[in-house]
């Protein structure tokens, strides 16, 4: 059951580059439909509903998306969309939402979660939400940590005591959090057992997010106090020459490495995903005999372990393996799938050239 101090602060910020060409800065991953019938930001909006309702919904984005998330998410208030004014990492984001929360809610608890996730059990998520939202309700910072399925060390970890399981039912104290590992660490991580994936999602409430901003980020805490209460007159012209002054750091290093009242909730299985390249979403969708994957017509011959995403074209394969292959009206992307982390580095090639018109 939803509680009207409960919130829901969503980041969506992010353009998503891994996923170029079909990702730009006004139509970013978080905004697309990449493997379903709703964006991936809608399916953040509904899948928090029954905890969370729209109306306690607020959005950090930027100028480029800001209006179509707008038109995306009609039951979020529009107030409630906000486009920073600089990108400065989760850390100032999370106070400046934490102000605003505090200003018309001084019990206000709430969530951080991202904007570009895939989650498969949505009611077991949501089972996993209602002991973090309680831990927050009583002063404590809580995370989730999810159930490692494989040595990843493209994320950092969260330690919980040894013998921990996962799907316990309430939250244990962190023992520590981990960076992201090397290959031989995160294998030695998922034998252990009580080692989690971090995946960027938090609970607490406004008053002790200010706290901790005081104590360990006092620089960036002085300057979000001294924004006026969310909707006076001069808000908006405050916030675009405070934040931009704010530190650029992420919560993870700025706080939670940090504090000490930290606890998890080592989740069970509910399909986590955070869809960061081409390759995820071919593990995500259904594949043909020969483990292609298409959102197009697909005709393939000789073609195994392909990736094609080409809208309304039909696409004919012959004699090609481990393929990402993405049309759009202005671009191509060919890439070897192994090496689909690295798309984010032709986005970098194109701001080098100022090819302004493919960003």
């Amino acid at each position: 059951m939803a509680k009207s101090n409960y919130y829901a602060l969503i980041l969506a910020g992010g353009r998503g580059t891994r996923f170029w060409p079909r990702s730009r800065k006004r139509n970013p991953k978080q905004v697309l439909t990449i493997t379903g019938q709703r964006s991936l930001i809608q399916a953040t909006v509904d899948r928090l509903a029954p905890i969370v309702p729209p109306e306690n919904i607020w959005i950090l984005t930027n100028d480029f998306v800001r209006g179509e998330i707008v038109k995306q998410l009609p039951g979020v208030p529009k107030k409630q969309i906000i486009a920073e004014p600089a990108q400065r990492n989760t850390a100032p984001a999370i106070a400046l939402a934490a102000h605003i929360l505090h200003s018309i809610d001084k019990d206000a608890v709430f969530g951080v979660f991202p904007s570009d996730h895939v989650i498969g059990d949505p009611k077991g998520y949501v089972k996993a939400l209602k002991p973090a939202f309680a831990a927050a309700s009583k002063g404590k910072i809580a995370l989730l940590g999810i159930q490692p399925r494989w040595p990843e060390t493209g994320y950092g970890y969260v330690e919980f005591p040894k013998g921990t399981e996962a799907g316990t039912n309430g939250v244990v104290e962190v023992s520590r959090f981990r960076e992201k590992p090397d290959l031989a660490n995160a294998k030695k991580f998922v034998k252990a057992g009580n080692f989690f994936w971090n995946a960027g999602m938090f609970f607490w409430k406004a008053e002790t997010v200010l706290e901790a901003m005081r104590q360990h980020l006092p620089k960036t805490a002085t300057l979000i106090a001294s924004l006026p209460a969310f909707g006076a007159r001069n808000f908006g012209a405050r916030l675009a020459e405070v934040f931009p002054l704010c530190e650029n750091i992420s919560i993870d290093y700025a706080v939670l490495e940090h504090a000490k009242n930290v606890v998890g909730v080592p989740c069970g299985d509910f399909a986590w995903n955070d869809v960061g390249s081409w390759n995820a979403v071919y593990e995500l969708l259904s594949r043909d005999e020969f483990q292609n994957a298409s959102t197009s017509e697909l005709l393939p011959t000789d073609a195994t372990g392909n990736y094609v995403d080409a809208g309304k074209k039909l696409v004919a394969l012959l004699g090609v393996k481990d393929l990402i292959v993405v049309d759009t009206p202005d671009a191509l992307l060919v890439a070897d799938r192994s090496r689909a982390q690295q798309v984010g580095d032709i986005v970098k090639l194109l701001e080098k050239k100022n090819r302004e018109e493919l960003l």
